[in-house]
Parts: C-alpha cells; sequence; structure tokens
C-alpha cells in the first residue's frame, strides 16, 4: 500500500500517442465537470468489508473497478484527466512508475494513454540486470523496494502511481528511487486516499488522489 517544477523539451513521440492529448486539450472547458462525475461513480462503486483480514479493520476494496468493463474505462479517463488538471499539457509525464502490486492494475494503461513508458518498482530481488534500492518502514519491519537502473534517463519527468496512499512509506521509496536515477519527480497519483493517516506528509512532490476513504478508522485495501 501507501513537492518540483521545471522547464521540459518536447518529447517525440508517435501521432497515436499525442492523439488523447490533443482531443484532452480541445475540451479543457469541460474536463472538470466531467472527473467530478466521474468520480462520484467511482466512488459509489468501492465496497467495504469491516472486520477484515481482522477484528477493528476496515478493509476498502477497489477491485470492483477493475471487474465491470464501464468501470474499468471510467477509472482510467478519471486517471488521464486528473493528470491533465493537476499538471497541464505542457507538463505530462514521460514515464509512469507502478508500485507493486496494485499500481500495475493500472500504471501501464494509463501509461498509453498519456504516451508514455511504464516502469515497475518490485520488491527486492524480483527484478533481473542491475538495480537501485530504496528501504522503507513497514508495520512489521522494513522492506526494499528494486527498480532497474536503466528503466529512468536522467531529466525524464516522472509519475510515481499506486492504488492507494496510506502511511506513505513505500511511495516514498518509489520516489527517491526516481531521484536516485536522476529523473524529474512530478508527483504522485493515488486512486485513494486514507487522508487520517496523513501519508503525503512524507512525500516531497505534489500528491493527487480520486478517491478518499468513506470511513475514518483502523483501514487497509
Amino acid at each position: 500500500m501507501a513537492h518540483s517544477t521545471s522547464s521540459h523539451p518536447p518529447r517525440n513521440r508517435p501521432d497515436a500517442t499525442e492523439a488523447p492529448q490533443k482531443r484532452l486539450s480541445a475540451s479543457s472547458s469541460q474536463t472538470s465537470p466531467e472527473l467530478t462525475h466521474l468520480k462520484a461513480r467511482l466512488h459509489r462503486s468501492l465496497r467495504q468489508y469491516p472486520d477484515f483480514p481482522s477484528p477493528g479493520i476496515l478493509f476498502e476494496d477497489i477491485l470492483p473497478l477493475f471487474a465491470d468493463a464501464l468501470l474499468h474505462k471510467s477509472l482510467l479517463r478519471a486517471l488521464e484527466l486528473q493528470v491533465m488538471e493537476s499538471f497541464g499539457q505542457d507538463r505530462l509525464p514521460d514515464v509512469i512508475v507502478g508500485l507493486e502490486a496494485r499500481g500495475f492494475l493500472f500504471g501501464p494503461s494509463l501509461a498509453l494513454k498519456l504516451g508514455a513508458g511504464f516502469v515497475p518498482v518490485r520488491k527486492q530481488g524480483k527484478l533481473p540486470g542491475l538495480t537501485e534500492t530504496a528501504a522503507f518502514n513497514k508495520e512489521y519491519g522494513e522492506d526494499f523496494f528494486q527498480i532497474q537502473s536503466d528503466g529512468i534517463k536522467p531529466g525524464q519527468q516522472v509519475l510515481v502511481v499506486d492504488d492507494i496512499i496510506a502511511t506513505g512509506g513505500s511511495a516514498a521509496a518509489a520516489g527517491s528511487l526516481v531521484k536516485k536515477l536522476g529523473g524529474t519527480l512530478l508527483g504522485y497519483i493515488f486512486i485513494l486516499e486514507l487522508d487520517f493517516l496523513k501519508g503525503r506528509e512524507k512525500l516531497d512532490a505534489p500528491v493527487h488522489t480520486l478517491l478518499s476513504s468513506q470511513e475514518e478508522g483502523n483501514t487497509e485495501t
């Protein structure tokens, strides 16, 4: 589970990947109402399971967003619009970095929609070749994330994505890996935020979330 601004030269990308960006720019006046509508629809589709996986835990289930084709499409559209509204047409990411494991559910699809590459961040020992490593704390101790050393080129603009931001430790580790490789960390995008855990306070780049948790208390996803 789970702030930098610089100019950037135009990126050479094929027409197929530029098409969604031109369409969004042309309809920018309707972006906010559309995103508001999509967020409400996605929020209604979340499921909650009290006392799972243990007593006192309220489990927020995002999987219904992927089980239905229309909801899945709405999620990707909402994420696309969120990126456009948050960072602007001239600061789209070159690379989407997705965190293991649920960042892999939507990270590659979002990257395609934005004309960006996708690079995974995985637990230590899961990636071949040369890697960079960053540690982060979990409730039961220390864990480690890794990224392939050639995954990000110096100067590329990078957006980190994951399903939720809770305490923020794993996302912060991913952000540090981006910087180790010389990337420019644009910010973070999450589907869901557990606001009361204040995880965004650990992150040193802009944080944007589609949804907030439905109830405050002990929550997992």
